[in-house]
């Protein structure tokens, strides 16, 4: 097993942000709900971007995969950062609709942000807010980020799926399918872990291999359940 590499990591220590010891590294879950498109025949696809103040700016950190034709998308995708206790870390969450066909924030239409600190995340560990676009809230979207300490543990493992002869869903084609992979809470939720991609017209789908870490497929317990 090898180590993740860290985005965050990486843009922190290029810019110098911060001088005190980190006391922990935390996984950030992000997902919406009601996102309005200002084209109301039609759904957005969103894509929520992770920002960090420093000195006064907004760097971007990482973003999340874009959901397709959702308004209330769940994103596989994780943000790990480093947490500083001394620090105040000034987060920033933006919600853009981004383009089937241009992936640049020019090409998008935001649809909403918000702003909060890192240790109000990682001490309510799930924090809900309205999303604000120019000042007011966009409609009755909201955003919540859920936050797990990583265990120490920053092995990952390495899957592949395939599936043969599955239902069609489709009328006039073959079905589209995806995998999701859910891990069981304690408290009896389900957790997103991992989405693949969508296999296009295809009853037999052989999904590409991703690597995952073992904190966020399992907390580090080898036998909590997957779904």
């Amino acid at each position: 097993m090898k180590k993740m590499s860290n985005i965050y990591e990486s843009a922190a220590n290029t810019l110098g942000i911060f001088n005190s010891p980190c006391l922990t590294k935390v996984e950030l879950r992000v997902a919406c709900k009601g996102i309005s498109d200002r084209d109301a025949l039609s759904k957005p696809d969103p894509c929520v971007i992770l920002k960090m103040q420093s000195h006064g700016q907004w760097f971007e950190v990482d973003r999340t995969e874009v959901i397709r034709t959702c308004i209330n998308p769940v994103y596989s995708k994780l943000f790990t950062v480093d947490f500083y206790f001394e620090e105040v870390q000034r987060l920033r969450f933006e919600v853009h609709d981004i383009s089937s066909n241009h992936d640049e924030l020019k090409e998008a239409d935001f649809l909403g942000g918000m702003e909060c600190t890192l240790g109000q995340i990682v001490s309510q560990r799930k924090l809900s807010k309205s999303l604000l676009k120019h000042g007011n809230t966009a409609g009755k979207s909201s955003i919540t980020v859920i936050a797990e300490e990583l265990s120490g543990n920053d092995d990952y493992v390495e899957l592949a799926f395939n599936a043969r002869k599955l239902d069609d869903k489709d009328f006039f084609s073959k079905s589209d399918p995806f995998l999701e992979i859910f891990r069981m809470n304690d408290d009896a939720t389900q957790q997103l872990v991992h989405r693949t991609e969508v296999v296009m017209n295809n009853l037999s789908p052989a999904w590409k291999s991703f690597k995952v870490s073992v904190n966020s497929l399992c907390s580090g317990d080898p036998d909590r359940r997957l779904k």
